[in-house]
């Protein structure tokens, strides 16, 4: 009959013969399960159309629940027979199955499965766990499961990964999100995130080996690996955009993975999962903020590996956030645009969130030059990496990255913005062709200049430098919108005046000429394609503009005179415009007559309005810009123009004028009086009068232009005698009113002239000018030289500039002066000074100095504050050029290439100059003893100390010196430096007990009947230096060791909370940081020991010492937490040597804590006694009563810490017993109650107190009596309530 359903009506002979076999009789069920097992093969098959397989399936479905229990374990069989043959093949019959499954379970009939029997649940079951084992690529959605079958199902599924191939992942992973909506969301997302991260593994170790000779170990190439973790993640985010439970689970797993192990919950594959979830997800501000806490996070764990040796032993390897998320910066080159927003939200979240910050009064305290340190720093800067690398590898979100940087500058001109400039220089610098697509983004930017601040305008000009060579069109644009803004009337005319500065710096007219001083082959060649006359034409119509800035206000001439040599240095063709400028303003202010004194008209530079004096034309820097610009001409442009006769004549009548102007000033200052200037030690200096003002004015003025003939006239002199007796003189000049200044400045402590005024010399000046004075040998030089050297005040203001110049360099990355923000050429100016103080200082001691120096800082004690500031500065600045730089110090190993150089060698052999100085130091006599060379010697050897290798054998030769050098008179200095270099190779713990010790022994112990053996393990502790000095130092480093360790028991107490398969991996790095914590605590509670039973003076020692204490307890108890979370985890006893650490705590800590606080409570009190005459009896009761509440606030200020130390001591027992309980282990045996806050009454001591009261109270009636009987008794003082 069923050969003939093609023809015949299907569904009504189905019906009609499943209801003419009743389930009441057994062939009634033979006949329905010979129904169903026809049926299932011919739904399979395909032949029939769809309808009729609904009708088929409906019909089957209605009637599956009548079967007995089994008739339907027989069916479910054959659907397993059928999966496992493959004979399934469009899974039409499956709702079928889903059917008998549910009727199955609900079956409590027994059932033969194998030699025994199962109810219907049991053998459904087994159904499954047949299904599971089975290379199935159909769904399990449709098949009912209880909790712990689905538990089943999932983990089998996630097993199967490892065996498929890689493109028949996404769609196994599709089903098993869908199958997450029943539950197991965890252990879903969980598989799945930990097998993507096993394959980034292993791609990563295949990637270090590429040339493996096996062939099985390689398993998909990369690019598959990256598609296929795509597909993925947008089959994730697919399914949360239905389920947004699954999304709550994801960010609650990540969270609690990332307690347990970061390198697991934060890999690659999860945060690009996150940052995609992100993007369309009401999850985003929290997602953010958990990256943003994870990293800050990392970036300090990482700070605090780094300063300490004994945590990079315990923990060598340690996960480091930043570079997964540039890992997916990366990755996501591999179409994953669905990553590429979050990233971009990520990264300008970073960088909002861990700005610069600007502190009251200043500028920003982060500059672009310094190394990030501080772990919002380094966030700060991971985000603008996010942002560049972002911007480099996807074209489509370039655009909204380069508006939300423009943006920013604009928007947030309050606040610093160095780190968007930053990243806008880094942009530009990346790919500056391909900006000229966005360029009109650029320049709607333009527009807003006027309206930013100054350190802005030039950070955005500088960093949009490139763009503006290789764009005409956005040069073009920002040249006409600064000539309309220059002279507009509701503008700062100095921030379009900087704006043209650097256009008209980057402007080449001449392609031709071979300039040293260009950074780069680059920007020379950049401009090869553009017509040089153009350019120039350019130039010359913005020089005009700013030739009509010089009459402005002082600060825009001072940024033109400062902006002309840079402009000219890049442009020679341009010298004849410049220097003319330059040649009719001075002009104005040179008085030509060779006899006339003062040669200047200083009158001219200054403006009244009012009451009030403003500087209107700084001379000095224009005279500064002349000779600058001169000195370049005259070096550069000769070598060019011999073969340019046209405009020979006309280039040497403005050089010939300069020259005779300098000359003539030069000479005529030499012969001018301090009186010539109107300036002389009568005159009011003082700030709050007109007079005053414009006499400081002057005086900086006539100063500057002195220097700026210094160096003019040392340049020319080619060391010539007469030249450098003109330098002298002009410096005798100069002198006199730095002295002046200094004398008025000292009279009025609150006067502004207090501050030295910045030198007009240049770094590169000042390195020639010391390299001459000091290691200049030539036989010509020496009679010339003479003249300079015989003037000690010279040498040491030469060395002083040299310091005021390395000071700006430290602080602000650049110098005044030419090249002042070349780091090539500041770098190179740092080598030679370093040069020549480090011999100044090793050739000339201070001693031999000192005898014969009048007054003010020996040059031998400058030139050590200037090596400090220099190295400081290095380490800073020039971090990666330290190689270099300590190699340049060595005369003797000058031809060793730069791959040789051992940078702890080097250090080393500096260490040793500076430690002879400072051994010499301790063995001179006590009239000779210098403290503050001293302190700078420490701090010396400090910094230098930071470049060596805490593994070297230099450490450990630096160690036993310090420990026989240490010195009374700089106690401070010389343990901090003790610590540093200790903390580089060993946990300083045994230190602290040395020191501790001797501490003890030298103030004596709080029980006055101890007599302590004299032991001294360091001279520095002596009874003077004890306390509170050395005490407060070893307390400090406790305290770091205690923070070392709680740091360690967190990572220990999420190791512990790992009960994952890889965690037994980690037992052996567990144990380990066990021990090393107990090592640690052991040993600090036995400087502890020391310390609690020192007789201390009141006051800072006492409190920090309390307040330490509490720490210490804080933490055992915590590290007895986590041991008894390890007992409720697994059954592992506690560990013999915590045992110990707990008796010792029991027997050599809080008996002597409590010891020391009866110590601190009973110690005697202000004891001064107040003598009255007897006529002054109220006067006495007063006195009395200031000084009792006097007594009482020290006492409670004294004590306060008391209540806070004892209760962390009852918390750390109360968790003992809890620890005795779990483990059986009675600890609590080792510690004994203590009755020193028992209620207790010292029966002798009560009688002596009353005695002496009563004794009081007799001698104050017999007082009281002989006052005036007629005066009225007080009235009673009535009590607060």
């Amino acid at each position: 009959m069923l050969t003939q359903v093609k023809t015949l009506p299907l569904s009504m002979q189905l019906y009609e013969l499943i209801c003419s076999s009743p389930c009441s009789q057994q062939s009634g069920v033979l006949r329905r399960l010979q129904v169903y097992k026809h049926c299932i093969p011919l739904v399979e098959s395909g032949d029939l159309h769809l309808a009729k397989v609904s009708e088929i399936i409906g019909l089957l479905m209605l009637e599956a629940r009548q079967l007995p229990a089994p008739a339907l374990a027989e069916l479910a069989t054959l659907f397993v027979d059928v999966i496992k043959g493959g004979s399934l093949s469009n899974g039409k019959s499956l709702e079928l199955f889903s059917t008998v499954l549910t009727a199955l379970a609900s079956s409590k009939e027994s059932l033969a499965y194998g030699k025994g029997e199962l109810n219907g649940e049991e053998f459904k079951k087994q159904l499954i766990n047949t299904l599971c084992s089975i290379t199935w690529q159909n769904s399990f959605m449709d098949i009912p499961l209880s909790g712990e079958e689905l538990q089943f199902v999932v983990e089998k599924v996630l097993r199967m990964f490892s065996k498929l191939d890689l493109q028949e992942i996404p769609p196994l992973v599709y089903q098993l999100l869908l199958l997450s909506a029943k539950g197991s969301k965890k252990t879903v997302l969980e598989g799945i995130i930990s097998f993507f991260n096993q394959l980034d593994k292993r791609q990563k170790e295949e990637q270090k080996v590429p040339q493996s000779g096996d062939l099985e170990v390689s398993t998909m190439p990369l690019d598959q690996l990256r598609h296929v973790e795509g597909t993925v993640i947008l089959h994730i985010v697919s399914v949360i955009n239905l389920d947004q439970d699954l999304s709550e689970e994801l960010i609650k797993h990540v969270k609690t993975e990332q307690q347990k192990d970061p390198a697991r919950a934060l890999c690659p594959f999860s945060v690009a999962l996150l940052l995609s979830v992100a993007v369309k997800h009401r999850q985003q501000e929290q997602i953010f903020d958990f990256l943003k806490t994870s990293i800050t996070r990392s970036c300090k764990d990482l700070q605090f590996l780094q300063a300490s040796k004994f945590l990079q032993d315990l923990f060598p390897q340690q996960y480091d956030v930043t570079a997964v998320i540039l890992e997916v910066v990366e990755n996501s080159a591999f179409g994953w645009d669905h990553v590429t927003q979050g990233l971009v939200d990520l990264g300008f979240s970073l960088m909002e969130s861990y700005e610069p910050k600007k502190p009251f009064g200043g500028k920003a305290a982060e500059a672009s030059y310094g190394l990030s340190k501080m772990p919002a720093q380094q966030a700060c800067r991971l985000g603008a990496s996010i942002l560049l690398e972002t911007f480099k590898v996807h074209e489509p979100i370039r655009s909204d990255i380069l508006e939300q940087v423009l943006n920013r500058v604009l928007t947030k001109a309050g606040s610093p913005v160095s780190h968007f400039i930053g990243l806008l220089s880094s942009i530009v610098v990346s790919a500056p062709l391909v900006l000229q697509s966005l360029s009109s983004k650029v320049t709607e930017t333009f527009d807003n200049l006027s309206f930013l601040p100054m350190d802005t305008v030039q950070g955005l000009l500088r960093a949009v430098q490139p763009l503006l060579k290789v764009s005409m069109s956005v040069r073009d644009s920002l040249i006409l919108v600064l000539q309309k803004a220059i002279f507009s009337s509701d503008c700062l005319g100095a921030r379009p005046l900087i704006a043209l500065l650097v256009c008209c710096d980057n402007l080449r007219t001449v392609t031709a000429i071979n300039v040293t001083d260009i950074p780069s082959q680059v920007q020379a060649d950049v401009h090869a394609c553009y017509n040089s006359a153009a350019n120039e034409a350019f130039c010359l119509e913005i020089l005009g503009s700013l030739r009509r800035c010089l009459s402005q206000q002082a600060d825009v001439r001072l940024m033109l005179y400062e902006g002309f040599y840079d402009v000219l240095r890049r442009n020679s063709q341009l010298a004849s415009c410049i220097m003319e400028t330059l040649l009719s303003q001075i002009k104005q202010y040179y008085l030509p007559q060779p006899d006339l004194l003062p040669p200047l008209k200083l009158e001219g530079c200054i403006m009244a309005q009012g009451d009030q004096i403003f500087l209107q034309e700084p001379l000095a820097h224009l005279l500064c810009c002349i000779q600058h610009c001169l000195a370049w001409y005259k070096s550069t442009v000769h070598l060019c123009q011999r073969a340019e006769d046209d405009n020979e004549e006309e280039d040497v009548g403005f050089e010939q004028n300069f020259e005779e102007m300098l000359e003539s000033v030069t000479r005529r200052m030499i012969k001018s009086e301090l009186e010539d200037f109107e300036l002389d030690k009568s005159a009011d200096f003082s700030l709050s009068s007109g007079v005053g003002v414009k006499n400081n004015i002057y005086a900086i003025q006539v100063m500057g232009i002195c220097e700026v003939l210094i160096e003019y006239n040392f340049n020319i002199g080619n060391f010539s005698k007469n030249r450098f007796e003109d330098v002298l003189g002009l410096f005798t000049c100069y002198n006199k009113l730095s002295e002046i200044l200094k004398e008025k400045a000292g009279k009025n402590k609150s006067n502004l002239g207090n501050k030295t005024p910045r030198s007009f010399l240049s770094m590169g000046f000042v390195s020639t000018l010391l390299t001459a004075l000091f290691r200049d040998n030539a036989q010509s030089h020496e009679e010339s030289l003479a003249v300079l050297r015989s003037s000690m005040e010279f040498l040491r203001y030469a060395v002083s500039v040299a310091l005021q110049k390395v000071q700006q360099l430290e602080e602000t990355g650049q110098t005044d002066g030419p090249d002042g923000q070349n780091p090539d050429k500041m770098f190179q100016n740092l080598c030679k000074v370093t040069q020549v103080l480090l011999w100044r200082y090793t050739s000339i001691p201070t001693v031999v100095e000192e005898s014969g120096k009048k007054k003010g800082k020996s040059i031998s004690l400058l030139c050590l504050e200037g090596l400090l500031r220099i190295f400081n500065t290095v380490q800073q600045l020039y971090s990666a050029r330290i190689p270099q730089f300590l190699q340049a110090l060595d005369i003797t190993d000058g031809d060793a290439e730069e791959t040789d150089i051992n940078v702890t060698e080097k250090a080393a052999f500096q260490i040793r100059q500076f430690q002879r100085s400072l051994v010499n130091q301790f063995s001179s006599a006590e009239d000779d003893f210098n403290s503050k060379e001293t302190q700078l010697l420490i701090t010396v050897l400090s910094t230098l100390s930071k470049l060596l290798d805490p593994t070297s054998q230099q450490v450990l030769d630096i160690l036993p010196w310090a420990f026989s050098k240490c010195d009374i008179s700089c106690c401070k200095g010389l343990l901090s430096l003790l610590f540093s270099l200790h903390v580089q190779y060993k946990s300083p713990v045994g230190l602290l007990r040395e020191l501790a010790q001797d501490i003890h022994a030298c103030l004596g112990d709080i029980d006055q009947d101890i007599e302590l053996e004299s032991r001294s393990h360091f001279a520095i502790v002596n009874a003077k230096t004890a306390a509170p000095t050395v005490c407060l130092l070893v307390l400090g480093q406790a305290d770091k060791v205690l923070e070392e360790v709680d740091w360690l028991i967190k990572k220990l107490t999420s190791l512990g909370s790992d009960t994952s398969e890889e965690s037994s991996q980690a037992s052996n790095q567990t144990q380990a940081l066990e021990k090393g914590v107990i090592l640690q605590l052991g040993t600090l509670l036995t400087v502890y020991h020391e310390l609690v039973q020192t007789a201390l003076p009141a006051g800072s020692c006492v409190d920090t010492l309390l307040r330490s204490l509490s720490k210490t307890y804080a933490i055992l108890t915590s590290l007895i937490k986590h041991y008894i979370q390890a007992c409720r985890n697994t059954s592992n006893t506690i560990p013999g040597r915590l045992e110990k650490l707990v008796k010792l705590s029991g027997s050599h800590l809080t008996p002597q804590c409590y010891s020391f606080i009866t110590y601190v409570q009973v110690r005697p009190k202000l004891t001064s006694k107040i003598t009255v005459s007897h006529s002054d009896a109220e006067w006495c009761i007063k006195a009395e009563s200031a000084a009792i509440s006097t007594v009482m606030a020290k006492v409670l200020r004294e004590t306060k810490p008391i209540p806070n130390l004892i209760f962390a001591i009852e918390q750390y027992e109360k968790f003992l017993i809890h620890l005795s309980k779990k483990s059986k282990v009675n600890l609590m045996q080792y510690m004994k109650l203590s009755t020193s806050r028992d209620f207790r009454i010292n029966a002798s001591m009560l009688n002596s107190t009353l005695q002496e009261h009563s004794t009081e109270g007799a001698e104050n009636d017999s007082t009281a009596e002989q006052t005036d009987e007629n005066q009225e008794p007080k009235k009673k003082r009535q009590r607060r309530k």
